[in-house]
């Protein structure tokens, strides 16, 4: 399957987002026709957003004095904890969208590419072999000569 271009992918996180706003739209018409209240509406979109997420108790009456405090210091505690891991799964994360983010050669172009380097490097050997042994050495050796016939 062909891999999809940058342009194809913004495309459908756009139509991804307009189909929601849609989506909310409908809700909020079918909101007003049923005479639903806002807050019913909210409590319906944050259960569909919230679907895998534990949900929390906002309710401070639920909890009893000594296990509300025993409750908020292992929240405090897990707190604590949880940055440093999160930041290192984060960095992964990051990287794993940078590398996404590149553009990547196709198998072609490193092939050309490589092609193009060998060339450059047989040429280039060629070229100093040649400047070596047909320029330099006859020069080093017509100066030695030179310096043998001083003494």
């Amino acid at each position: 399957m062909a891999k999809k271009s940058k342009t194809q992918r913004a495309k459908a996180s756009a139509a991804r987002a307009a189909r929601k706003e849609q989506q909310l739209r409908d809700a909020q018409v079918a909101a007003e026709a049923n005479e639903i209240s806002d807050a019913e509406v909210d409590t319906i979109e944050d259960a569909k957003k919230k679907l895998f997420k534990r949900s929390e108790n906002k309710d401070a009456s639920v909890n009893n004095g000594k296990q509300g405090k025993a409750q908020e210091k292992g929240v405090a505690k897990k707190a604590e904890k949880k940055p440093a891991k999160k930041s290192r799964l984060q960095f992964l994360k990051d990287v794993k969208l940078e590398l996404k983010r590149v553009t990547w050669p196709t198998k072609q172009d490193v092939l050309r590419w490589s092609v193009v380097v060998v060339v450059a490097l047989l040429f280039f050997g060629v070229y100093v072999a040649l400047l070596d042994n047909v320029v330099i050495t006859p020069v080093l050796v017509g100066i030695s000569g030179l310096a043998g016939l001083g003494a």
